[in-house]
């Protein structure tokens, strides 16, 4: 069994943080998002890595050569965006002969990968949505097997979404409908999908199934990303009774990096603050800091603050006379 991760994507609904770095290094709960994917997998005994990279691609290989020196990692190209079925396609000298499991590089999901790994047929992670347009889709036969797939349909006819994990056991043939599609150019939204490949190893008679999940974070929005972080952070618990600042308040759950230099602040509850950050006069709740980010005399809720970025707020020295009214908004 290997691990394939896609990670070539941009990351446009994440700017400005993607102008400087990758979405799956932007960090939720203390790393990260593509370290809790490999964290996840390994665990469940995966050891063999293919990593398909693009946009920034050497950020991510060197993150995953440094902190991951024991797993079997293999980086593969891919210079343009055609999709997620065309950059499975570039790996396949790498993976065409074995079994595969996918998982998008900015999905977590709460689903036992070990359970996931043992099914003796190709299954597909699904979670009921509210919006079923915005994503893959599966329809279901009456048996339990997937009768289609489309890929962000304009009028779904099932609500069960693809959240981006993926059990493939017949990867020749996966290839073989990768191939068919790019050669017939059968595209959606002008890319090579994967949800299209999977659709054509169907109508040749593969059967698939699908495994629900609890939790599932798409985190390629600013708020999902708050959300994944507060619930990693749950899940975690770290523990902050080793957090020593001066004049600080620290409220659960937070996890701060090291060599920090946080004084005078309320930090919490879901804040997660990187390595070398200054935190002076601040107060920060459901908020991710950025490693070497300075932020002074400020207040923030639901915030993303970029790595070595600084936020310098007002100081005031107030002399209030008797009835009066300020709003600083």
């Amino acid at each position: 069994m290997k691990a394939v991760i896609p990670v070539a994507g941009i990351g446009t609904r994440l700017r400005p943080h993607t102008h400087t770095q990758p979405k799956a290094l932007i960090p939720i709960a203390g790393k990260p998002i593509i370290g809790h994917i490999i964290d996840t997998l390994e665990q469940a005994g995966i050891t063999e890595f293919v990593f398909i990279i693009g946009y920034m691609g050497d950020k991510i290989e060197s993150y995953i050569t440094k902190n991951y020196p024991k797993i079997n990692a293999h980086f593969v190209i891919q210079t343009t965006g055609k999709g997620t079925g065309h950059a499975i396609w570039l790996a396949k000298e790498q993976l065409q002969n074995d079994e595969l499991l996918i998982v998008l590089g900015d999905t977590i999901a709460d689903v036992n990968i070990g359970n996931l790994i043992a099914q003796t047929q190709t299954t597909l992670c699904v979670k009921k949505v509210d919006d079923p347009r915005l994503f893959g889709v599966a329809e279901m036969n009456i048996d339990g097997t997937i009768k289609r797939l489309v890929e962000k349909p304009a009028i779904p006819k099932s609500n069960l979404a693809l959240v981006g994990i993926y059990r493939i056991k017949e990867s020749a043939k996966l290839f073989e409908a990768i191939e068919y599609n790019m050669q017939q150019k059968i595209t959606s939204q002008n890319e090579y999908h994967l949800t299209d490949a999977l659709m054509r190893m169907i109508e040749t008679g593969v059967e698939m199934r699908t495994v629900g999940v609890d939790n599932w974070f798409d985190c390629g929005k600013k708020e999902i990303l708050l959300d994944t972080n507060a619930t990693l952070l749950k899940r975690l618990s770290y523990d902050t009774s080793k957090y020593k600042f001066e004049n600080t308040i620290i409220i659960p759950p937070v996890f701060i990096g090291e060599n920090c230099n946080i004084s005078n602040s309320i930090i919490g509850p879901n804040v997660s603050v990187g390595e070398y950050a200054i935190l002076n006069y601040a107060v920060l709740k459901d908020s991710i800091i950025g490693p070497y980010a300075q932020i002074e005399y400020a207040i923030l809720d639901r915030s993303v603050i970029g790595n070595d970025a600084l936020l310098k707020g007002m100081k005031q020295s107030l002399n209030i006379g008797d009835s009066t009214e300020i709003n600083f908004g």
